[in-house]
């Protein structure tokens, strides 16, 4: 029995993982992505691995999530931010959704996002503080 194993999705196994890096690199740095819901299931494994990694914030830990991910910038995020931010959360970081089916070869998409994101109006003002106003004199 293949409890808990990733799918094979019909690929090579180079392919599948470098496709399963980049859909994980991006779910962290955008904390959502639409794909098909193979490929939703088997990429909420691995970020809920990765997630419980950073939780504890150990250097050991650190490099395995880099040596997965081979992205400074996604390493840094899901270190700095989604590490503390789920540090009271036994688990279930991540949330699917189902979507519609594509139009083309009608495959069963869905939306895969973190759980607690951040919304854009937060980011907004993370990124652009307000403008101080000026005396008229």
């Amino acid at each position: 029995m293949g409890h808990r194993k990733l799918t094979k999705s019909n690929r090579d196994i180079k392919y599948r993982k470098a496709l399963f890096k980049n859909l994980v690199n991006n779910l962290i740095l955008l904390e959502e992505i639409k794909t098909t819901f193979p490929r939703a299931k088997s990429i909420a494994q691995i970020v809920e691995k990765l997630i419980t990694k950073a939780k504890a914030k150990t250097i050991p830990n650190q490099r395995l999530i880099t040596a997965f991910l081979q992205n400074k910038k996604t390493t840094k995020k899901i270190v700095d931010e989604l590490g503390p931010r789920y540090e009271q959360r036994p688990g279930g970081f991540t949330r699917i959704i189902r979507l519609s089916e594509r139009r083309g070869d009608a495959a069963q998409m869905a939306k895969i996002e973190l759980v607690d994101k951040k919304t854009k109006d937060e980011e907004v003002k993370k990124i652009k503080p307000p403008k101080p106003e000026l005396k008229k004199s």
